[in-house]
């Protein structure tokens, strides 16, 4: 492939991603790239995969707009999530105040967007978070593990009604269900957090269903399963992983299908 002259950006969240979506980039030509890392979020080890990196508090907007600009980003993604925890622990700087005072309800899609925005302004064209890993995007059918019964693929109909309500509703993306009954739904406490409560009330054999919003902004806050999600669900006792075929990323893809396998857990891509 061509060599990307324009220098990439990676505005850099918590988990493999950030790393993945760097070395996917390059594998594609991107001849410079540099990431804006979060202080307590972004693993450290992403420096070793980009040619500049900036490390900033949660909230620094000014910063991050002016780190692009000084090192001529033309192009970026948003790639890893920040902890909930960490957007309680918020302390904005005048550039993120404005942009909240002017948004009026404070969730992903419009405070994405609204960054997304501002990115725009500063010259910088915020590229779709699947960029350079659309071999990664989960396909249609069993994925991994073994086939699933009527009663599972019944659960797994169930529940995908409930989290693109959920999702609709912009509450969470995933659910756990079980023998026709919501188990867990996310809330603030995120996807893995929601898989342990499910697993507790099932003891075993949930469903874990996990899809993408209606109109699904592909620039941020796609789903994403990660090895992190995989050991989370065998210990929680899951049986089968649900997700939206072509709208999920599986991180570290060969990694998660080997280990799905040995975990005796089914990937369902719908």
């Amino acid at each position: 492939m061509e060599t990307v002259d324009k220098t990439f950006g990676i505005i850099a969240g918590n988990g493999a991603y950030p790393k993945e979506m760097a070395v996917a980039a390059r594998r594609s030509g991107v001849s410079r790239i540099v990431a804006a890392a979060f202080v307590n979020e972004t693993d450290p080890n992403l420096a070793e995969h980009v040619d500049a990196i900036e490390w900033l508090r949660v909230g620094q907007l000014g910063r991050l707009l002016k780190y692009f600009r000084d090192q001529k980003v033309a192009e970026a993604v948003m790639a890893g999530q920040i902890a909930p925890k960490n957007l309680f622990d918020l302390h904005p700087d005048w550039k993120a105040l404005m942009l909240l005072a002017r948004i009026k309800q404070r969730n992903a899609e419009s405070i994405f967007g609204a960054i997304a925005d501002d990115l725009q302004k500063a010259g910088v064209h915020l590229l779709p978070a699947v960029t350079f890993l659309e071999d990664a995007l989960a396909p249609a059918g069993l994925i991994a593990g073994r086939r699933l019964g009527r009663r599972h693929l019944a659960d797994v109909e169930f529940g995908w009604n409930i989290a693109k309500e959920v999702a609709r509703l912009d509450i969470g993306q995933t659910v756990l269900v079980k023998n026709g009954t919501v188990l867990a739904i996310e809330g603030l406490d995120g996807t893995n957090e929601t898989i342990r409560r499910g697993g507790r009330l099932a003891g075993t054999g949930a469903i874990m269903i996990k899809v993408s919003k209606p109109n699904q902004d592909m620039r941020f806050d796609v789903p994403v399963i990660g090895l992190e999600t995989i050991r989370v669900a065998h210990e929680a006792g899951v049986r089968a992983i649900a997700i939206e075929a072509n709208r999920t990323l599986l991180l570290e893809k060969t990694a998660i299908l080997d280990q799905a396998d040995r975990a005796q857990i089914s990937i369902f891509g719908r």
